[in-house]
């Protein structure tokens, strides 16, 4: 088992899986993270030297990862997960259990993939919708995984961040933290929730899922709205995939990223004017960046819409995820 980006001295998944070890069936967890550069960067421990932390199991029986039992060995580097020593722990691990810098999420996973490793870690929902990440969530090489499908978590945070955004705090102990929204557990290891049929109950109507104006799918604005008697393509938010069964539902792509590529006779809007919706005038830019999204007829909600070369009015939607049911044999 290996965490290799957390403080190996607070870090909690190291206290879980060390006071777990034995009822795991761990064979030895190693923990490392980024050298301490700033004072409570990661932790309150000043540190010269990267370390890194290998705990082996319970040697002298009272069932409780000691000081003495914890080996404590230096790094020559500076700890980074892309440094050739840090890439060695890893070969070395089968599962991968962390919370990886979210800047550097979509790299974190490439290595990940690069060395087919099981992994288990923590991202942004938004992670999803790039394109290193989606190809892997549609190919079903990764998935969203259980215990965490709403709301945010909090994050804590060095004595000298500003908390001067609403989401911030000071716990009970004292701590500064963060609360961000959107996080999510993302994996490779298969659980049974996973496999479980999303319970449909809505009736499909054109007036309900009116239809893209440049993809032959249907728009479901919420995943418990998908239509049960609806075997078309569909169009549906990218926090379908808390809920998404492989066995259920096929992904067929994204608008950001493959709604033209899905259907080569798609409408360009390169023609289209974007139009202000408070003053009804156009705003001098084309309809250009709405090449990648899905859109409407009418004129929405948002500050602007688009009128077309033929009078026609549409207007773009949020990012949705591509999908169809798969026929039950």
């Amino acid at each position: 088992m290996l965490c290799n980006c957390d403080d190996p001295r607070i870090s909690n998944f190291f206290t879980y899986f060390a006071y777990n070890f034995e009822f795991l069936g761990l064979k030895k967890l190693i923990t490392t993270c980024y050298k301490n550069q700033d004072i409570d960067l990661f932790s309150q421990n000043k540190s010269e030297q990267a370390v890194y932390l290998v705990y082996e199991g319970d040697k002298n029986g009272d069932h409780i990862p000691n000081a003495e039992e914890i080996g404590v060995r230096p790094l020559k580097g500076d700890g980074d997960f892309r440094s050739k020593e840090c890439i060695e722990l890893l070969k070395e691990a089968d599962i991968v259990v962390t919370n990886p810098p979210f800047s550097l999420f979509r790299e974190y996973v490439e290595q990940l993939m690069e060395y087919d490793k099981k992994f288990l870690i923590i991202g942004n929902q938004n992670a999803v919708s790039t394109k290193e990440i989606f190809p892997l969530i549609m190919q079903n090489k990764m998935w969203l995984g259980a215990s965490i499908h709403s709301g945010d978590r909090k994050f804590w945070v060095p004595n000298d961040y500003e908390l001067n955004a609403a989401g911030c705090g000071i716990d009970e102990t004292g701590r500064k933290f963060i609360r961000v929204k959107g996080v999510r557990w993302f994996t490779n290891l298969d659980y049974k929730e996973r496999h479980e049929d999303l319970i449909l109950y809505k009736t499909y109507s054109p007036e309900e899922y009116p239809i893209y104006d440049n993809f032959d799918a249907i728009n479901v604005n919420k995943t418990e709205d998908i239509p049960m008697d609806y075997n078309g393509a569909m169009g549906v938010p990218i926090t379908f995939l808390d809920k998404y069964n492989p066995e259920q539902f096929e992904i067929l792509g994204l608008t950001q990223l493959g709604c033209h590529d899905l259907c080569p006779d798609t409408k360009k809007y390169n023609d289209y004017k974007e139009i202000d919706r408070a003053t009804d005038i156009p705003t001098g830019q084309g309809g250009g960046k709405t090449n990648e999204n899905a859109v409407l007829k009418g004129r929405g909600n948002k500050k602007t819409y688009y009128l077309g070369p033929n009078g026609e009015f549409v207007h773009s939607v949020y990012k949705s995820i591509l999908i169809r049911k798969i026929k039950k044999q």
